[in-house]
This record gives structure tokens, sequence and C-alpha cells, in this order.
């Protein structure tokens, strides 16, 4: 019996250093991105012809979006207490519940990655270092996270993969699972580097595999032997950050 006890613990042990050398290496890689200048600051910025407003403090979070359409001028926000549309400057209140989810998840995917990687500590965050990894002769630690259910919302069983540099602790590579909208494995490699008042924004190349169920475990693999296909780039424009009051 002692053997056994003896055993659990230290897997325990394990288990619980192992969560405390995620913890101090996503803390290493949000400050050399901002540090606290996300939690001071408001954050705009174009993506695909859509205009972002963001700010996220240990408080709350508010996102949103402005375009235009064919009903005139569109605003979508979300808060900790929900999500609104205006469709010029009027709130509609005819949403579907299926509808109010779709432009929610939208809204938060674009503002979350934006971020990245100030929102892995956020408190529905799981996050387990799987070791080091080397990529195009460079040396990473592997991150993985994962979501509570409570807190984590609707997408709570997503999986993300974080390749954080060794020397520079910054966010090179990045791979994710999802299962809305059909569901799907990405990967993705920063293409492109601005610093913007402080904190770093990363523009990235969008890759996926011939599979949509591959492992994300997986994606690592696939990208050395050249068997990601390119589907999109991910660029920020017109990026703009302003102290908070």
């Amino acid at each position: 019996m002692r053997y056994l006890v003896g055993f659990v613990l230290s897997v325990f042990l394990i288990s619980c250093e192992s969560k405390s050398e995620a913890d101090k290496i996503v803390d290493l890689a949000i400050e050399a991105h901002g540090g606290d200048t996300y939690a001071s600051s408001q954050i705009e910025f174009d993506f695909r012809d859509i205009h972002y407003t963001i700010e996220k403090t240990p408080a709350g979070f508010e996102y949103s979006r402005e375009f235009s359409d064919s009903t005139g001028l569109v605003k979508d926000v979300l808060t900790n207490q929900g999500f609104v549309r205006t469709v010029n400057q009027v709130a509609i209140d005819t949403l579907t519940e299926e509808r109010v989810g779709a432009f929610s998840r939208s809204v938060n995917s674009v503002a979350y990655f934006a971020y990245l990687p100030y929102g892995l500590n956020d408190a529905a965050a799981i996050k387990t270092y799987l070791g080091r990894t080397d990529i195009n002769g460079e040396s990473y630690d592997l991150i993985k996270v994962t979501f509570q259910q409570d807190g984590g919302g609707e997408d709570f069983d997503d999986e993300f993969l974080y390749w954080i540099g060794t020397e520079d602790h910054l966010v090179d590579f990045m791979a994710y699972s999802y299962h809305t909208d059909g569901g799907g494995v990405r990967m993705r490699e920063v293409s492109q580097v601005q610093e913007v008042g402080g904190i770093r924004f990363q523009n990235y190349l969008n890759l996926k595999p011939e599979d949509k169920n591959t492992p994300v475990e997986k994606m690592q693999e696939l990208y050395e032997k050249g068997k990601l296909e390119l589907l999109s780039e991910i660029n920020l424009e017109n990026i703009q950050v302003r102290p908070l009051d």
C-alpha cells in the first residue's frame, strides 16, 4: 500500500511541477509581448475590412467591431454581460440564440488571437508543459492549453499548442483544434511583427492539413514535412494603442 501511495504522490508532484513550469513560461511570454500594457490599454485595428476595438482588464472585457453592409452601420459589442448588435445605433432584439452565439464567437476569436499570449492566464485556462522541441533550428518550450467548462466559453473543448522561444520567450507558432462550423485543425506561423504602444502584434500564415481530423499534436510533424497548405493570412492593420483612463 505504501508503494501505491508513494506512486500517486509522485504523479501528483510531477503534475504540479509541470503546471508550475507552464505558468512560468507563459508569464515570461506575456512579459515579452507587452506585459502590463495589455491590461492598461485600449487596442484598435482593422482586420478584413472590419474595425475592432478591444479592452481586456482583470475586471472584465469589452470587444467591439464595426462594419457597413446593406442594412447600414453595424456594431457588435461583446462584454462580460453578454452580446448586443446595433444597426445605425438602434439595438437589434430579434436575433436568434444561434446567431447571437455565432456573432459572439466571431468577435471573441479575433480578440483572443490579437491579444495572445495575454489571454493564456485567464482563470479557465489549463496549461500543461509538454517539454522542449526544435523548429527550423530554433528551440521552443511547448505549452498545451485547454479550458475548464465553467468559464471557458462555448468553445471550452478546443485545444491549443503554443511554441514559445526558450531564449526570447516569443510565440512564433501556434496550433489549435476546434469543433464549431464542422471542426478542423490549424497551425499558424508568424509572418510579420509590429510593435505599437509597447505591445507586440503578430501577423500569421494560417495553415491547414489535408485531413481536418488530424490531432493537433501532429501539426509540427506535418509542418516540418511541408505537408500543410496555406489557407489564408491573418493580418492586423492600422493598429492603435491608447492608455485607459
